[in-house]
């Protein structure tokens, strides 16, 4: 480095000179720079702050046999109340904090991470739903109890009870009746329920132990992981001959009796494709399938260009695709806004439903006040299919206010 800076010929450059002798130049730059200021001096301690004897006496005061177990805040008012203040009990708590005193001395459990239920049924008598639901009766603060077991594969209600109490022996006789009317095998069954009294008590637990079946329970304080049954219960008194009040338990009994006939040997289930519950239970689908899709097929030889794109065919896919428990939020098909055709991307890509592009964007992208703002999407988007010209909208260009005023003046 000496040598480079001791070179005064302005004919050889820096940059040869640090090449011969095998110097980087931003070392000599860096080398020959003036050394840098000293750093500045730290700004003094606060005045607020203690000395460390008043920290180690207030320590001292924290660590001493009347004030070991007691919250700073107590601390603090007692002293006060004494006539003493040694520091506020923020500063306190700044004190045990810096010593690692501060944490948690009790016994507490942390919180918990419950797992969501995931069950799936692939044929009915593997997955049961129950749940206890109240009735009004006759007078205010009388509730009859409905107990309704459900088969989860089929959505057919395979066993129900009427009490005018919650029980869990009741639920205990429910199970006992319905498990052996539908001749269940041992090992072959999972009930499913939320965490009420009846459906975690002892006695039901041993029952079903005894009898084979699996326990699963919904997660503490989530009210859908039981969605199934709560959605057969807003089915049962949305009923329009759902009377305001049972004048009686026979009363209830009997209306109930009717409505569960109706649900499992006429309702069409909008969850099962249409089909019945004792349809599917029952192992009916094929046939009562095939009978629609003759009808369908008559009907569309008769008039073929009532019918867009293809004949129609029966579904049956909804059968299999609801019979999973998995939260169960995420079973449950969405029916409303993108969601809907984002799950369908695969069979449109496919060619198996047949829906313009533009319409599938407006379908999958409108909500309610969208409709004007994304009209020209659609159109852009069915001019990149060939089926329009592409058309933009012209540019409003707007200049004054005045300028506007006179626009509208002449039209």
């Amino acid at each position: 480095m000496d040598i480079v800076e001791d070179l005064d010929d302005p004919h050889v450059p820096i940059a040869q000179a640090c090449t011969a002798l095998g110097v980087s130049r931003a070392t000599l730059y860096r080398q020959t720079q003036p050394a840098k200021p000293p750093a500045l001096p730290r700004s003094a301690p606060s005045p607020r702050r203690l000395s460390a004897p008043e920290r180690q006496a207030v320590l001292d005061v924290l660590h001493s046999d009347e004030f070991v177990d007691q919250p700073p805040p107590e601390v603090y008012a007692t002293l006060l109340s004494r006539g003493v203040y040694l520091a506020s009990f923020r500063t306190m708590y700044r004190l045990l904090a810096a010593s690692g005193e501060s944490s948690e001395r009790r016994a507490q459990r942390g919180p918990m991470k419950h797992a969501k239920p995931t069950l799936t049924a692939t044929a009915p008598n593997q997955i049961w739903t129950w749940d206890i639901t109240k009735l009004r009766g006759p007078l205010p603060g009388v509730f009859y109890c409905l107990y309704v077991v459900l088969d989860l594969f089929s959505r057919m209600t395979v066993g129900w009870l009427l009490a005018e109490r919650e029980s869990a022996e009741l639920a205990e006789q429910l199970f006992a009746e319905t498990v052996a009317r539908h001749g269940v095998e041992p090992g072959s069954l999972t009930v499913h329920a939320d965490r009420g009294s009846a459906m975690r008590s002892e006695g039901l637990a041993q029952l079903l132990g005894s009898l084979g079946v699996v326990r699963s329970f919904s997660r503490p304080h989530v009210s859908d992981d039981n969605a199934f049954s709560e959605s057969q219960f807003k089915t049962l008194k949305y009923q329009p001959d759902y009377p305001d009040r049972f004048a009686s338990p026979a009363h209830a009994r009997a209306w109930c009796q009717e409505f569960f006939g109706w649900y499992n040997d006429l309702h069409q289930h909008s969850g099962l494709a249409l089909f019945t519950p004792a349809d599917v239970f029952y192992g009916r689908v094929e046939d009562i399938a095939a009978r629609r899709q003759v009808a369908l097929d008559t009907a569309y030889a008769a008039h073929p260009e009532r019918v867009v794109k293809r004949s129609r065919i029966v579904a049956r896919r909804s059968v299999a695709r609801r019979s999973e428990v998995a939260g169960p939020r995420a079973s449950r098909r969405v029916v409303h806004g993108s969601k809907e055709w984002v799950e369908r991307g695969a069979e449109r890509a496919e060619g198996r439903i047949g829906v313009p592009r533009a319409h599938v964007a407006l379908r999958a992208l409108v909500w309610p006040g969208m409709f004007l703002r994304l009209r020209g999407v659609s159109e852009r988007l069915a001019a990149q299919d060939g089926a329009l010209p592409v058309r933009r909208p012209p540019r409003r260009r707007w200049g004054s206010g005045l300028e506007r005023r006179s626009a509208r003046r002449a039209r």
